[in-house]
């Protein structure tokens, strides 16, 4: 059925990374005032506003492995609207909140694969598209980083689907084309034809009844 995988779904690491150097531990305070660049003993930097201790504001940090977030802070967390470039080519763009991707954003990998949608808690969460270096592409419903719900995937080679998922399978009804025209329409168990229903051949031909992994 295609072999596009999804992409991982979350901005890991970045939670650890930004409160790693953190120095505040009560809510900030007081006026927003920007400071000269402030070098930690890590070897990380972080030039912008601050309140007291606390990176609050619009604010740039820089890892000493060459990570960088750009964007907003709140309470000396990444909040608001920034943007995160991980050391491997991979950058998310989008909003934030408490150090965690939560929102709209969009996360780009450096092969080329791309995800814009909703995330929650770090995880593709809601409604997303979905789209690969191939050509091949989901545009549908995410759970805790998997798809799942109603969606529709389309690959590379002309085949599409379009129905249900759950955990990254096709599973429950829907309907799958082929590239030669054959169209299976029924019930999926972890993407396989299993249950109820009617397959179609170009050439007018049709069978309709139970499938058990595929196989009549």
């Amino acid at each position: 059925m295609g072999n596009a995988q999804c992409c991982d779904g979350k901005v890991t690491g970045t939670t650890e990374e930004v409160s790693s150097v953190s120095n505040a531990q009560e809510k900030a305070s007081g006026p927003v005032e920007p400071r000269p660049t402030h070098t930690y003993p890590s070897g990380s930097s972080y030039t912008g506003e601050w309140i007291g201790k606390a990176r609050h504001g619009r604010g740039v940090q820089v890892w000493s492995d060459g990570a960088k977030y750009d964007g907003c802070w709140e309470n000396d967390k990444a909040h608001g609207f920034g943007r995160f470039e991980h050391t491997d080519g991979d950058v998310y763009e989008g909003e934030w909140r408490n150090d965690k991707a939560h929102g709209k954003g969009t996360y780009s990998h450096a092969s080329g694969s791309k995800y814009i949608g909703e995330w929650q808690e770090d995880k593709q969460h809601g409604h997303g598209e979905e789209s690969w270096p191939d050509g091949a592409k989901y545009v549908g419903q995410y759970k805790v980083g998997l798809k799942e719900g109603e969606g529709s995937f389309s690959w590379a080679d002309g085949s599409a689907y379009q129905g249900q998922f759950f955990q990254n399978d096709i599973h429950g009804v829907g309907v799958y084309s082929w590239e030669d025209d054959r169209k299976f329409e029924g019930h999926w168990d972890k993407n396989r034809m299993s249950g109820q229903g009617k397959f179609t051949w170009a050439d007018g031909r049709m069978y309709q009844g139970e499938y058990d992994n595929d196989q009549k």
